[in-house]
């Protein structure tokens, strides 16, 4: 598969032009059925999306963590369970390897004035995806707790790793969070540190592995350093469980998702001064490279191919409406828009400081999801301190040579 995005960074949600009202959805007939993440920035393009509900027309919506596991099955039956799959970079590729997602340029063409080239997601020379949003995890950090104990911002792990000594001395127990779940958050973990290395996962041409090596050791390592500043209970952190903890104050130092920001900075928040402290800056580097250790994402949707036309038809209208610029315009905090007419705002400054620093795109490969699952089962136990990182690393790649040659993308 030739994979395309034009324009395919957060570099698009910084084109500023003039935005374009959206018309009443008009809608005649039609179900829409909504499979996507659960986070503020999908729940608020969902809601917009169920303006288009009407007597005649169903929009529901199935909004889980679980959506990954879902969607392969669920658009795998005739007619599929859902009419639309919110996806990111890495969850449309089983859907396209399977065959499960419609191509939408007749659709772009009829109901997608308002869309931009940079949102429209160009496989084999089709459209088969509509980027709405940019993303990335980077690092969350409370100012006045830093300004209090003289600490700049970190923007290398050295300098993560001091703070914390600094801030456990006085008396931040577990002063470091991040989404290190078994499971597809540790997987991410080790992706992002993995891509500040500088260094590709494959060989060169290839889909043969290539992180047994020094810097899979280093980022495993790194890994295991942060274990001394959080919490005994790592293994069930992810994004869902960073923010109470967050909003606790028992962490000063955070590494989370871009489009979780918002909430943590909200005006309603249940710890308002906490979120009046609350600052993002790129994720650090693991070495002096200066590369911040995080992929650059994108989140977009597509239309099953499982459904009739009029229900493709209905879904994707009401998408354009839930992606709209005067969506958009009510929640600008919520995201990184990639929508026409997009203002940057503080809860988007560490995705474009991630971006302005170099951070790289996740690898959008069709077998990148076969290596995540690898990592994701695998890692655990070397964290756990049950076995070395060369074992972990060594077990890794045995699980994604198998999974890859069963698949047909090794010999």
């Amino acid at each position: 598969m030739n994979f395309h995005l034009k324009s395919a960074t957060a570099a698009s949600a910084l084109i500023i032009a003039g935005s374009m009202a959206v018309a009443d959805c008009g809608i005649d007939s039609g179900s829409v059925r909504i499979l996507s993440n659960d986070f503020e920035a999908l729940h608020v393009v969902a809601d917009w999306a169920e303006k288009c509900a009407s007597d005649t027309v169903e929009v529901t919506r199935n909004q889980t963590e679980e959506h990954k596991n879902i969607q392969v099955p669920a658009l795998s039956i005739n007619p599929a369970t859902y009419t639309v799959a919110i996806v990111a970079t890495n969850s449309l590729v089983p859907l396209l390897n399977d065959g499960l997602v419609r191509p939408l340029d007749d659709l772009v063409a009829k109901h997608g004035g308002q869309l931009t080239n940079s949102q429209k997601v160009i496989v084999d020379g089709k459209i088969m995806a509509i980027a709405f949003m940019a993303n990335s995890q980077h690092l969350f950090y409370r100012e006045d707790v830093l300004a209090e104990h003289g600490i700049k911002v970190p923007t290398t792990f050295d300098e993560v790793f001091a703070a914390a000594e600094t801030l456990q001395a006085a008396g931040y127990a577990t002063p470091l969070s991040s989404n290190f779940m078994p499971g597809w958050n540790i997987a991410a973990e080790f992706v992002n540190t993995y891509l500040g290395t500088g260094a590709d996962f494959f060989k060169p041409g290839t889909a043969e592995l290539d992180i047994n090596n020094e810097n899979g050791v280093a980022v495993l390592e790194n890994m295991k350093r942060m274990l001394d500043y959080m919490s005994p209970d790592w293994a069930t952190f992810d994004s869902n469980a960073q923010k109470p903890v967050w909003e606790a104050g028992e962490s000063v130092l955070s590494l989370s998702w871009g489009s979780r920001a918002g909430a943590y900075i909200a005006e309603d928040s249940p710890a308002p001064e906490v979120a009046a402290a609350t600052a993002f800056a790129a994720s650090p580097a693991l070495g002096d490279n200066g590369i911040p250790t995080a992929a650059l994402w994108w989140d977009g949707f597509t239309i099953a191919k499982n459904i009739s036309d009029e229900d493709a038809e209905a879904s994707f209208i009401a998408m354009m409406k839930g992606i709209s610029p005067e969506m958009m315009a009510e929640n600008p905090a919520s995201a990184v828009w990639l929508i026409d007419g997009y203002q940057p705002t503080k809860a988007a400054s560490g995705v474009i400081d991630g971006l302005n620093k170099g951070a790289r795109p996740y690898p959008m490969l069709p077998y990148m999801g076969m290596l995540h699952t690898a990592l994701g089962d695998n890692l655990a136990e070397y964290l756990q301190g049950k076995e070395s990182a060369e074992q972990a690393l060594a077990d890794v790649t045995a699980a994604y040579t198998t999974a890859a040659t069963e698949a047909g993308f090794l010999n």
